[in-house]
This record gives structure tokens, C-alpha cells and sequence, in this order.
């Protein structure tokens, strides 16, 4: 298993809190495994295997728990009467009506409740009512390409991984697999149906799969870039295929409850507020956007920003596009620590586009700090007017 410490940390840190801990992210990005290390940990400190209840809700074995009465029963049954018990429960969506399963053993004394899922439904409606001020999600991405790096040995260089990384993505199994398309294609390919048959045709309803993997290979081929859903629409409809506004907002709108895709508002720096038109997307996962599309290299400078906006998210960030009168900057990141933006290149080893990459964060008049991120070991270090320089990779293995 890949040791993911900075979730488990998180769990750790949240550990015996009378607070439900849900763990949410896209299907087989790790959360099965946090829970096995989570596992592990509690009996290194003394837990004992009875005071343990776990349950993965997508194993046929446990098929018979997927009504909240069963599921509340079963575990009732083994909770320890003297000591903590600690319930985690996998893929928590499988069961029909869970919420009411997971508010009774909340309410239990000494229960400790861990529940993961795979899409962000599981966190509205009811749920969020019944459990209001009650629980704290942790979600939960693929590898970043430190975690990819130790997974993957010493055997390459840092940019033959990176290399990898961005071709054949960040899912944890993938960095175990041979690297050549053959072997790792299939897999992603398998976790890329299953996620849109499952977690999005499935549970909205949606008979027309193949109308639904035409926007997602607009949008894969966007990302980086503003859209907006008339745009699809009217792609689409120009198409052949007649799809309204609205029908285009619901799928993306479950595309993103999927975690198949983010979505990225844009924020007015000067004026200080959200702006509601032409956010941009970016997908979980780059393995999947090379699957869905035959990448060239002008590709390049968008995967990475893809790559920097999954890392922001990481590291606790809330992300934003920064707009600025007529220029943008890629990220506004806020965090406890305060802002940082950040403008993203493959290079700027050319003056002009050195020039262009600097401009919009040389217009920003606050005092925040400033970032300019590149493949460019040339340059790296360099500081302009207060703007740093710094190595994409160095970066991301900081």
C-alpha cells in the first residue's frame, strides 16, 4: 500500500472526535487503502480487532446491508459495550437511505464514525440536514506526483516520472502497472466507464450515454480554458445533436458530483467578489484526458496547469481564476495563511512570453505573494519584483 500520510494525518487528527469524518473523491482514488492504513494505525496504538467494524459496501459479501436498517443492525450488534468502536464504512452510497444508519450510530456512546463515498450527492440533501454541523469531509484526490514518485522507485529521473505522470495519470494502481499503454489503458479505461455508467448515467437517469461522453470530451478538451454551457450547447447542436442549455448544466452538474471534473470560478481581484460566468474546468485525473483525446504538444501547458490546480487543492487551498481588467491570472489560492497567486507555463525562456506570463501579476496592486511556475530549470530562482521563479518539479516534491 502507498502510505497517502497527509490524509491519514488528517483522520488521525480527527480521531475519537465526537464528528462523523466523511471521506469523498473519485472512484479508486485511494480511499479503501486510507481506510486499511487508518486500520492499521489504530491497532499499532492498541485497538483491538473486535473494537473495529468495517464494511466496503461495494463487496458482494455485505450485499445483504444495503437497506439503513440492516446496515444499523449489524453493526449495533458489535459495538463494544466497554471500550471505543471504531465503524468505517466504505462506499457509504451503496445503501439506500444510509443517513439514518449513520445519525443512530453517531449517536451512540464511545462510536467513532468514518464513512467514505464517491460522489458529492452523498453530501446533499438529506444528509447534510440530518448531519448539519456534524460531520467534516476530507476529500480526497489521486496521487500528487510526490506520493507518484515514492510509489514508482528511484529508477528514473524526476522528469521521466513526471513524464509518466502526466501521460498516463495519477491513480494509485496506475504507478504500480508496467508503463506502456497496453497494460495501463485498459484500467483507466475501466475506472473512466464505471464512474460514468455508476456514479453519473446511473443516478441521473441519463439514457443517452453517448450524448453525455460528448461533453466530456468537449470539456477534457477545454480544460485551462473559459466555457460556458451555451458554448457546448451550441458545439454540440452544430453537431447533429440537438441538446438544450439546461440539459448541458445538469450533466456537468453530475459530472462534477462524480469528481470526474472541478469547476473553477473566476474571481475579480480588484473588486474583491466571485464572478458567476465562464469558470473553467479541470479533470481529476490527466491519465483520463488522454484516453478521451489524442494529445499534441500544445497540450503541455494545460495538463500542468491541471496538475497545479489539483496540487493547490491538496495542499488546502480554495482556487480561483484571477481576473483582472482584461488580463487573467491562472490561480488565486487562499488558505488560513493568507493568498498566493500563481501563473503557470510550460517556459519562458523566450522574452516574450516571459513578459506575457509576468504582466498580469505585475498589475495586481496588493502585496500578496506572487508566483511564476515552469519546466525551466534555466531561470528557476530568479525573482522579478518580487514575483519568484520556480521549477514546476521542485515545486510539486516540496
Amino acid at each position: 500500500m502507498i502510505a497517502r500520510m497527509d490524509y491519514l494525518n488528517r483522520l488521525i487528527t480527527w480521531r475519537e472526535k465526537k464528528i462523523i469524518k466523511v471521506v469523498t473523491g473519485v472512484r479508486r482514488c485511494g480511499k479503501s487503502t486510507l481506510f486499511e492504513l487508518f486500520t492499521d494505525y489504530l491497532k499499532s496504538t492498541g485497538v483491538a480487532e473486535e473494537q473495529i467494524i468495517s464494511i466496503n459496501l461495494e463487496d458482494i459479501a455485505y450485499e445483504d446491508l444495503q437497506s439503513y436498517k440492516a446496515l444499523y443492525n449489524y453493526v449495533k450488534e458489535r459495538l463494544c459495550k466497554d471500550k471505543y468502536s471504531y465503524v468505517l464504512l466504505d462506499e457509504i452510497q451503496n445503501c439506500k437511505s444510509f443517513e439514518k444508519a449513520v445519525d443512530s450510530l453517531f449517536i451512540q456512546p464511545n462510536v467513532d464514525v468514518y464513512i467514505t463515498g464517491s460522489n458529492a450527492y452523498m453530501l446533499s440533501g438529506e444528509l447534510a440536514t440530518l448531519l448539519s454541523g456534524r460531520y467534516i469531509t476530507i476529500d480526497m484526490l489521486p496521487l500528487s506526483f510526490r506520493e507518484y514518485c515514492t510509489a514508482a522507485g528511484t529508477a528514473k529521473t524526476p522528469r521521466e516520472h513526471f513524464n509518466d505522470y502526466l501521460r498516463f495519470g495519477s491513480f494509485p494502481y496506475v504507478s504500480m502497472l508496467e508503463h506502456n499503454d497496453a497494460i495501463v489503458t485498459p484500467y483507466i479505461e475501466g475506472i473512466y466507464n464505471t464512474i460514468l455508467i455508476k456514479d453519473v448515467a446511473k443516478r441521473e437517469g441519463i439514457t443517452d450515454v453517448s450524448l453525455l461522453e460528448s461533453i466530456v470530451k468537449f470539456v477534457a478538451s477545454s480544460i485551462g480554458s473559459p466555457i460556458s454551457t451555451k458554448k457546448i450547447s451550441d458545439t454540440i447542436s452544430a453537431s447533429g445533436r440537438k441538446i438544450s442549455v439546461n440539459t448541458v448544466d445538469s450533466y456537468l452538474r453530475a459530472l462534477t458530483d462524480s469528481y470526474i471534473f472541478y469547476k473553477v470560478d473566476r474571481y475579480d481581484i480588484k473588486g474583491r467578489q466571485h464572478l458567476k460566468t465562464l469558470g473553467k474546468y479541470y479533470l481529476v485525473d490527466t491519465g483520463i484526458r488522454n484516453l478521451l483525446l489524442a494529445s499534441t504538444a500544445s497540450d503541455l501547458g494545460h495538463l500542468i496547469e491541471n496538475v497545479v490546480y489539483l496540487e493547490l487543492l491538496r495542499r488546502g487551498n480554495k482556487v480561483s481564476i484571477g481576473k483582472l481588467a482584461e488580463k487573467e491570472v491562472d490561480f488565486v489560492a487562499s488558505n488560513t495563511e493568507g493568498i498566493t497567486y500563481y501563473q503557470v507555463s510550460a517556459t519562458v525562456l523566450g522574452e516574450t512570453t516571459l513578459t506575457r506570463e509576468l504582466e498580469p501579476l505585475q498589475k495586481i496592486p496588493d502585496h500578496h505573494p506572487k508566483m511564476l511556475l515552469t519546466l525551466d530549470e534555466i531561470g528557476a530562482g530568479n525573482n522579478y519584483d518580487g514575483i519568484k521563479q520556480v521549477n514546476l518539479l521542485d515545486w510539486l516534491l516540496e
